[in-house]
């Protein structure tokens, strides 16, 4: 006779990313023991991520370490041993690697420019960070610790930013894609910031690829968002005294980071740069930056997750390739997972680099069909999206 045998479920995985949020862990894991309820007094399915850890030594042996995971954690003296010899997984900090390869939380750009204002571009962290990449990520001198070092990084940011995400409620988010080369300064500079600004005050959360040009004005007008127009014209005037990072990266940040100054708690919105390019340095506005050093996994990433759809703003090769990259998608998407896509410029995208004649074919009978809009201005932009994700919840209502 066949025994039916019932498979245990796979114990919750939980990310513990700060000494507090552990605390807290331990404190309902010794209740849990006390009351008698099941897995009380275990630490399985923990992911602690960086913490230190070297003033908890009792509460580490107060609970059962099997099946728990602990990155790059500082410990105390012999507890290493100790948590290995009872079924824990240590992974340990990794040598000569100038950034937190298991890091719980996004970036800010207070982090990744530490030091701007006293010393160049060169030596704060960012570009310390890219200096290691391009030599150490090499295809001629990559070592297996700094491939392993780069993904298990990437693999953190990943789900930082999956935490982050959620910390917006129900709000949608909303990529804007284009071009670096637009200038501060340029009327399509102050457009592309008045898109995200609208877009902000419209309730849906700015998502960019973090960068230059065309991406910080987009973050850069979330971030004042809330300020008048007043203080938004002010702040444009100031970055405007240093139009673009080239030929000094450093005069280029120390403009925004004034702007910071002066504002430092703007509305958060989304940038997800990478090492990748390291002559583009990521913009000071993104309040929650997720770097990368996979580009194709950071475009992968900004695409997937701009689940209120996409802005195409005039740009060159890489907005092209990120349009169908993005209409594949909504191509073989299926009713529920289409997002809206509007490019703005018609002459633009018709003419120059005729990208919607083409898109318009692709969508043609499909379900993304009537969620692509083209059209002039940013408030035709900023209707769009609002017109076209409410297309998209009458039909998620429709569909359930």
């Amino acid at each position: 006779m066949n025994q039916l045998t019932i498979a245990h479920p796979l114990p919750r995985t939980v990310d513990i990313d700060s000494i507090q949020d552990f605390d807290r862990r331990v404190a309902h894991a010794k209740r849990a023991a006390e009351e008698g309820r099941p897995g009380g007094g275990s630490m399985t399915g923990w992911h602690v991520q960086s913490v230190d850890l070297t003033e908890r030594g009792p509460e580490l042996k107060a609970l059962k370490p099997s099946g728990a995971v602990f990155l790059g954690c500082i410990l105390p003296a012999g507890m290493e041993q100790w948590l290995r010899a009872r079924g824990a997984l240590i992974f340990p900090i990794l040598p000569g690697v100038p950034f937190d390869a298991y890091r719980g939380a996004l970036y800010s750009p207070q982090e990744l420019f530490a030091g701007i204002a006293e010393r160049p571009y060169e030596g704060v962290p960012d570009a310390l960070i890219y200096a290691w990449a391009h030599t150490a990520l090499a295809p001629s001198t990559a070592s297996l610790d700094a491939t392993l070092a780069a993904a298990l990084h990437d693999y953190s940011i990943g789900t930082a930013l999956d935490q982050a995400l959620r910390t917006f409620k129900r709000r949608k988010i909303v990529g804007i894609m284009g071009g670096h080369g637009i200038e501060r300064g340029m009327d399509a500079f102050a457009q592309t910031a008045l898109m995200g600004r609208k877009l902000a005050q419209a309730g849906f959360v700015v998502a960019t690829g973090g960068g230059p040009g065309a991406m910080e004005a987009s973050n850069f007008g979330a971030y004042l968002s809330s300020e008048d127009d007043d203080a938004a014209q002010r702040s444009l005037e100031t970055l405007a005294s240093v139009p673009s990072f080239r030929p000094s990266v450093s005069a280029w940040a120390r403009a925004a980071w004034s702007v910071l100054e002066e504002f430092p708690t703007g509305v958060r919105s989304v940038g997800i740069p990478t090492w990748f390019y390291g002559h583009e340095p990521p913009n000071l506005f993104a309040t929650d930056i997720a770097k990368y050093f996979a580009n194709s996994v950071r475009e992968a990433v900004l695409l997937d997750r701009s689940r209120g759809g996409v802005v195409f703003m005039p740009g060159a090769a890489g907005t092209v390739q990120e349009i169908f990259q993005d209409a594949c998608e909504n191509y073989y998407g299926s009713a529920s997972s289409v997002a809206p896509m509007v490019l703005v410029g018609a002459k633009y995208w018709t003419e120059q680099l005729p990208a919607w004649p083409l898109l318009e074919s692709l969508a043609k009978e499909r379900e993304m069909e009537p969620l692509i809009a083209l059209v002039d201005s940013v408030e035709e932009a900023v209707n769009a999206v609002i017109h076209l994700n409410n297309r998209v919840h009458d039909v998620d209502e429709t569909a359930s």
